[in-house]
């Protein structure tokens, strides 16, 4: 295997990318590093025929220019998502760029159902009374998720496994999509709306779509607003979905009775990192956090020991692959 350059690794990710791989091409050929990779830091893949990037890598023009110019031919992404990579960019320079198109919606879907359970809940109160001996269940009211209905937006891998567990609670599950999935709906008893339809009807509201163009902010002021009252919203896809001002706004009218986050639109830099010693400086996240009915996690709907399995094991092959190799279906971007 040609040397690659790794960014934005955390023990985790050395540890799966390690067993992973045949040990002499990790020990030989591969370098990693804590930092991002931006414009500023691709020097650092010097060397480095292939660079392997997470979500906050940020690949603009200029930083696949200069990969392009020390020798990097292939950037291997070791997510789903590619919003941070300049396609046509890449493409001009001859740079293929590969990716982790599905590696487990199992975990994904299972961290939205139990994000919003934790919230509806109040088990993140509950578990900091308890610990201080505290037993009053005074503010801890919920309500059941049978017989609600769930609107589901984005019925990729993803949405749909949530769908699922929904229906399993017995929910009314409601979805959009512009690419209907009509055999599947009709076989788990999902019935397609207009979004505006979904927005009105839903007492809760999950995200799984990817960030383009068209979803950027696709929840903003006046889609917020045309929530149903009390709603709940939970976000596990991209935090750029959302419109954190617009969101923060409407929270303070009390329109929505919760919100469940595992993305932010502004993540880079705050999520995967301890804050703990020095202060948050984002003023909009702090105020997020400090309402009572929003719980947010820090990205980490994917952080099971399958979807890592998954995502080291078709990082790896595509690594192996090259940058004009055999690639496995669906991971070519360029």
């Amino acid at each position: 295997m040609t040397a690659v350059s790794f960014y934005d690794t955390k023990p985790y990710d050395r540890e799966y990318l390690l067993h992973a791989a045949a040990p002499e091409d990790a020990a030989a050929n591969w370098h990693f590093h804590e930092f991002r990779l931006t414009a500023e830091t691709a020097a650092t893949a010097a060397g480095s025929r292939a660079v392997c990037v997470f979500v906050n890598d940020r690949l603009d023009r200029e930083c696949l220019r200069k990969l392009a110019d020390v020798g990097v031919r292939h950037v291997a992404l070791r997510c789903a998502g590619f919003n941070q990579v300049d396609l046509p960019a890449a493409r001009e320079l001859g740079v293929a760029v590969t990716r982790v198109p599905a590696y487990s919606p199992h975990a994904v879907a299972e961290h939205t159902v139990a994000l919003l359970m934790a919230l509806n809940r109040k088990i993140h109160r509950a578990h900091n009374r308890v610990r201080e001996f505290n037993f009053s269940l005074a503010g801890l009211v919920g309500f059941d998720l049978h017989g609600k209905t769930v609107g589901i937006v984005g019925t990729g891998k993803i949405g749909r496994c949530t769908a699922q567990i929904f229906r399993g609670f017995g929910c009314e599950v409601i979805a959009y999509d512009p690419f209907p999935q009509n055999e599947w709906a009709n076989e788990n008893k999902v019935a397609y709306a207009a979004f505006e339809d979904l927005l009105a009807r839903s007492d809760i509201l999950s995200l799984h779509l990817p960030l383009t163009p068209e979803t950027n902010h696709l929840l903003n002021a006046g889609t917020l607003g045309r929530m149903k009252r009390g709603a709940y919203l939970v976000n596990t896809s991209r935090g750029r979905l959302v419109d954190t001002h617009a969101l923060i706004q409407i929270l303070k009218t009390d329109h929505l009775g919760g919100v469940a986050l595992d993305v932010y639109e502004e993540e880079e830099g705050i999520f995967f990192e301890d804050h703990s010693s020095h202060g948050l400086q984002d003023d909009e996240l702090s105020r997020l956090i400090s309402f009572p009915n929003v719980l947010i996690t820090s990205h980490q709907a994917f952080l099971t020991h399958e979807a890592l399995t998954e995502i080291a094991r078709v990082t790896v092959a595509n690594l192996q692959a090259g940058p004009s190799g055999a690639w496995l279906d669906g991971t070519l971007l360029t």
